[in-house]
C-alpha cells in the first residue's frame, strides 16, 4: 500500500502539474515548475511512507537497489505490481479530471514520454537512450549513497527529491523525463498510439542504468 500510494502521488502530482499547470494559459509553471513538482512528490512521500516500504515508487529503483545488494529479489514482483497499479490509478484520475474540461476532445500527449517526433525537443532515439540511462544511473547512486548507514541521518528524502528535480530540469526537453517505467507506462496507456510503441525504451534504459548504478555502488561505495 505504501508503494501504491507513493507511486500514485508521484504520477498524479508530477504528471498532473505537466498536464494542468505547465503552460496554463500564460502564467503556467513551465519546465521548472514541473521539475519541482516531481521532486516534491518523492520528497513528501519519502517522509510519509518511507519507513514502511523504503519509498521506491519506481520499478527501476527497486531493481537498482536489488543490484546494489540493498533489496531482496523475492520482493521485486510485489513492489513492481504495486507501483504499476498506483501509477495506472493516478493516470485514470488525471483522465477523469482532464476529460471534464469544457473543450475536451482527447488527452493529447498526456505527459507521456517519447523520442523522435514525440520528444518535446525532437531528440533522437539514441539521445533518449543515453539520457535515460545516465540520469537513472545517477539517480540510483544518489539513492544508494544518501541511504547508506554512514550518510547523514534524516536527509535522504531531501537529496533524492532534489535529484529527481534536477533530472527533470535536464531532460524534459529530451524525453519529457521518465527514469521510471511505471510513470511511463501509465501515461502511455492513456495517450496510446506511438507513445505505446515507444514504451520499450522507457523500461530498458532506466532499468539498465539502475543495474549499472547498483553494481558501481557495490564495487566502490558500499564498503563499511
Amino acid at each position: 500500500m505504501a508503494e501504491f500510494f507513493g507511486t500514485f502521488w508521484l504520477v498524479f502530482g508530477g504528471c498532473g502539474s505537466a498536464i494542468f499547470a505547465a503552460g496554463y494559459p500564460e502564467l503556467g509553471i513551465g519546465f521548472v515548475g514541473v521539475s519541482l513538482a516531481f521532486g516534491l512528490t518523492v520528497l513528501t512521500m519519502a517522509y510519509a511512507v518511507g519507513h514502511v516500504s523504503g519509498a521506491h515508487f519506481n520499478p527501476a529503483v527497486s531493481i537498482g537497489l536489488w543490484a546494489g545488494g540493498k533489496f531482496d529479489a523475492k520482493d521485486l514482483f510485489g513492489y513492481i505490481i504495486a507501483q504499476l497499479l498506483g501509477a495506472f490509478v493516478a493516470a485514470g484520475a488525471l483522465y477523469l479530471i482532464v476529460s471534464g474540461k469544457s473543450d475536451f476532445t482527447d488527452v493529447g500527449g498526456f505527459a507521456a514520454n517519447g523520442y523522435g517526433h514525440l520528444s518535446p525537443g525532437g531528440f533522437s532515439m539514441m539521445s533518449a537512450l543515453v539520457a535515460e540511462f545516465l540520469l537513472t544511473l545517477f539517480f540510483l547512486l544518489v539513492i544508494l549513497g544518501s541511504t547508506h548507514p554512514k550518510a547523514p541521518k534524516g536527509f535522504a528524502g531531501i537529496a533524492i527529491g532534489l535529484a529527481l528535480t534536477l533530472i527533470h530540469l535536464i531532460s524534459i526537453p529530451i524525453t519529457n523525463t521518465s527514469v521510471n517505467p511505471a510513470r511511463s507506462t501509465s501515461q502511455a496507456i492513456f495517450a496510446g498510439g506511438d507513445f505505446s510503441a515507444q514504451l520499450w525504451l522507457f523500461w530498458l534504459a532506466p532499468i539498465a542504468g539502475a543495474i549499472v548504478a547498483g553494481i558501481i555502488h557495490k564495487a566502490f561505495f558500499a564498503k563499511e
